[in-house]
C-alpha cells in the first residue's frame, strides 16, 4: 500500500507532486488525504461498512440454517390442520389438497431457494423499504418489532446503568479492602454468583414471587399505557424489579470482579507509587488516576456485555412473560416464520455491532494514546 501511494506522488518525470492523470489515482489521493486528516471519521466509516458486510452474511448464514429445518411453516399448518381433523368429526374437504399447499408456498416465495428467498428480500428492503409481513399473524414485521425491541432496550439500559454503577462503586471499594476478611468474603460471593446457573437462577426468583406474592410473576403490566400513564409506570417498575434483580446478580459477579482486578493491577503501577511519593491524597489516586485505566479494559468488554445482557434477556422474557424482542424471536423460530426471524437476528445484531463501534470510539475519547491513524 505504502508503494502505490509513493507511485501515485510523483509527476510523469519523477518529480514530487500528486499526479492527476489517472482518476483512479485522484481517488485513491482523496481517500488518503481524508484518511489522514480525520482517521476517527474514516475509521468509524470503514467499521460501518464492514457492519454491512458481516449483517449480509448473516442473513445469508440465518436464510440457509432455516432451510435445512425439515418442512416449513405451510407445512406445519397443513400438519396441524391434519392433526385437527382428525381429532374432530369436520368433513375432510376442508383439508388443504397438495395443489393448495404448493399454490400458498409459491405466493409466499417458499418453492424457491433459500438464496433467492434472500435476494427477494433484501430486495423488499432496499427498494420497497418493507422489512415484509409475518407469515402467521399477517402482520408488518415492523410494527411487531417496534415495540417489542423498546420494551428490551428499556429493560436492558436499565440493567446495564446499575450493574456498571454498582460494579465499580464495588470493585473500587474492594480493591481498597485487598487481603480483608472483607474482601475475601465479596470474593467468594463474586464466584459464587458468576459460576450459579442464570436459568436457575430466575426460575428461583419466580417461585419465590409466587410464594410470598411480595412481586408479580410476571414481568409486565396487564393494562395498556394509554389507559393510566402515571400508574402504568409505577406498575412497570414494580413488575421489572425483580427481572432486574436476576439480572444483577447474573452479572454482578464476573463484571466486579474484573473491575476489582483491573484497580489492583494499575495500583501496582510505578506511577501510583511516584504519587503517592508527592504526598497525594489516596483518594484522588483512586479516582482520578487508578480508575481512569481502568476505564479502557470495561469500555472494550462492555460491547460483550451489551450482546450477553440481550442474549440473556431471552431467558428472562419467556420466564417472566415480559414481550420483548427475545421472546419475539423465539416464538418466530418456533413457529418458522423465516421473514420475523431474521428482522429479529438483523435488528440485534445491529445493535450488537454498534455497541462495539461505539466501544472502539470511547476508547480513543477517553485514552489518549489510542489513535486510529497509521502514525
Amino acid at each position: 500500500m505504502k508503494r502505490i501511494f509513493q507511485g501515485i506522488y510523483k509527476n510523469n518525470d519523477n518529480s514530487p507532486g500528486w499526479n492527476f492523470t489517472n482518476p483512479f489515482r485522484i481517488i485513491i489521493r482523496a481517500l488518503f488525504d481524508f484518511k489522514q486528516k480525520n482517521p476517527l471519521l474514516s475509521f468509524i466509516i470503514v467499521r460501518f461498512l464492514s457492519m454491512m458486510i458481516i449483517l449480509f452474511i448473516l442473513g445469508f448464514a440465518v436464510f440457509g440454517l432455516m432451510s435445512l429445518a425439515p418442512g416449513d411453516i405451510v407445512d406445519k399448518y397443513a400438519q396441524k390442520q391434519l392433526l385437527a381433523m382428525s381429532e374432530s368429526s369436520a368433513a375432510n374437504d376442508e383439508i388443504m389438497s397438495k395443489d393448495q399447499v404448493a399454490s400458498i408456498k409459491r405466493e409466499l416465495g417458499l418453492d424457491l431457494p433459500f438464496y433467492l428467498q434472500y435476494m427477494r428480500w433484501l430486495g423488499k428492503v432496499f427498494i420497497e423499504h418493507d422489512l415484509g409481513t409475518s407469515m402467521i399473524s399477517r402482520a408488518p414485521i415492523l410494527f411487531l418489532i417496534k415495540s417489542r425491541l423498546i420494551n428490551s432496550i428499556i429493560l436492558n439500559l436499565i440493567s446495564l446503568f446499575f450493574l456498571t454503577g454498582i460494579s465499580f462503586v464495588m470493585g473500587i471499594y474492594f480493591s481498597s479492602k485487598v487481603g480483608t476478611r472483607t474482601d475475601l468474603a465479596a470474593t467468594f460471593i463474586a464466584l459464587f454468583l458468576h459460576a450459579f446457573p442464570g436459568l436457575l437462577l430466575l426460575i428461583l426468583l419466580q417461585l419465590f414471587a409466587a410464594v410470598s406474592g411480595l412481586f408479580p410473576v410476571t414481568a409486565y403490566p396487564n393494562f395498556p399505557y394509554s389507559e393510566a400513564p402515571a400508574r402504568f409506570v409505577f406498575s412497570y417498575l414494580h413488575h421489572i424489579l425483580l427481572p432486574l434483580i436476576g439480572a444483577f446478580l447474573g452479572g454482578i459477579g464476573g463484571t466486579m470482579r474484573m473491575i476489582r482486578a483491573t484497580m489492583l493491577d494499575q495500583l501496582g503501577q510505578p506511577y501510583i507509587t511516584a504519587l503517592r511519593s508527592r504526598g497525594i491524597a489516596e483518594w484522588r489516586i483512586y479516582l482520578s488516576h487508578a480508575f481512569r485505566n481502568t476505564l479502557n479494559p470495561y469500555i472494550t468488554s462492555s460491547a460483550n456485555l451489551l450482546a450477553s445482557l440481550f442474549s440473556g434477556s431471552l431467558i428472562l422474557e419467556i420466564i417472566f412473560s415480559y414481550p420483548g424482542i427475545g421472546r419475539l424471536m423465539y416464538d418466530a423460530v418456533r413457529q418458522e416464520d423465516i421473514n420475523l426471524v431474521l428482522a429479529n437476528i438483523m435488528f440485534i445484531s445491529f445493535l450488537v455491532l454498534s455497541g462495539m463501534l461505539i466501544a472502539d470510539i470511547l476508547l480513543a475519547l477517553v485514552d489518549p494514546r489510542i489513535r486510529y491513524s497509521g502514525k
